[in-house]
């Protein structure tokens, strides 16, 4: 709790700190932004922003102190601090309202999202279980101006470049017609009911409808198209699940799966997996399916045990992977796939 109250304590005089007297925002702090944005018109140009989009957005924008803010109070991780418990986790985003919700929008969508399946390779349910995840079927999805959040923390300076480059890209799709109105989101510039960066949004978005429009903010069946054709392009393998829950003998030596390779990207999150076996080789080693049948003998599989021994173990393919590579966090990749087959039954 000291730990919280502290925290709390730091994000609000940072929040000061960013301001000026009465709470808003310093003339200098406010110029210097100008300064800034000005200096991004050319870039922006060059990038293919329309004259009219820069010169229609730029002049409209202030500097936002909040979202630098929250920005710098994101906690970093702590390598010796224990690894939490999957458990907790679990209840508050595979829960029986996120189940409900999800089984009336895969039952209604489920003429477009089979053909979305068909195309992509990407399950139904996998699509309706990120909107469920990410933004609760779109009951948030956020309310910060975008173009202003993104230009601020582009200003601040801590990961510039990232902030620019979602920022342009947020200007391009004010271009391709998104009104401006509809730009908002968290304040780390996610918006609509799948939360893509602007980035993601130019990449992937699709018009599922076909009413010509790409409309991740309203359109149920934009939204499931354009989160199958994410998935798709990382590398989902068509007719192959995420996993699958186990249970783990008692006594199993886990020395024997040891991963003994380093990931390059999110360690941390892929340091808890053992390393890659054979489905017939995880039978060989005792583990046991608790409800779904075993996938084919030669699908490869990692072995994660979030809860610690004794508790439900998963076996994880290549697509958790995928998942992953929308939210590399163990919690949320399982998240995504438990509920998925809870919509799914």
């Amino acid at each position: 709790m000291g730990r919280v109250i502290r925290s709390a304590r730091w994000t609000a005089a940072l929040l000061l700190a960013c301001m000026g007297p009465g709470g808003a925002v310093s003339a200098q702090d406010d110029a210097g932004f100008q300064t800034f944005l000005a200096s991004l018109r050319p870039r922006a140009l060059a990038a293919g922003v329309s004259a009219a989009t820069a010169d229609s957005v730029l002049p409209t924008l202030t500097f936002n102190a909040r979202v630098v803010a929250l920005d710098r109070a994101q906690p970093g991780a702590d390598p010796n601090a224990p690894a939490p418990k999957f458990a907790p986790y679990y209840r508050t985003h595979v829960d029986a309202a996120r189940i409900s919700r999800g089984r009336e929008v895969y039952a209604t969508q489920r003429p477009l999202a089979r053909r979305f399946e068909a195309d992509s390779g990407v399950p139904e349910a996998i699509a309706v279980s990120i909107w469920g995840n990410e933004s609760n079927y779109g009951v948030y999805t956020g309310n910060f101006d975008l173009l202003r959040s993104l230009a601020s923390l582009a200003y601040d300076g801590r990961r510039r470049e990232l902030f620019t480059g979602e920022f342009l890209d947020a200007l391009k799709m004010v271009d391709r017609g998104v009104p401006r109105e509809q730009l908002k989101g968290s304040w780390a510039g996610a918006t609509g009911n799948p939360q893509f960066l602007p980035s993601i949004y130019l990449r992937v978005a699709r018009d599922g409808d076909g009413d010509g429009r790409v409309d991740i903010w309203r359109s149920p069946a934009d939204t499931l198209a354009s989160i199958a054709n994410y998935f798709r392009d990382a590398g989902w393998r068509r007719g192959q699940s995420w996993g699958l829950a186990v249970n783990v003998p008692a006594g199993f030596d886990e020395r024997q799966v040891t991963n003994r390779l380093l990931s390059p990207r999110c360690p941390r999150v892929f340091a808890r997996h053992s390393g890659w076996r054979m489905m017939a080789e995880w039978r060989a080693l005792g583990i046991q399916p608790q409800s779904r049948e075993w996938p084919e003998d030669r699908v490869l599989a990692t072995l994660f045990q979030p809860d610690g021994q004794g508790q439900t173990a998963y076996l994880l393919t290549s697509n958790y992977r995928v998942i992953l590579d929308y939210n590399c966090s163990n919690f949320y990749a399982l998240s995504v796939g438990l509920l998925a087959d809870a919509v799914e039954k």
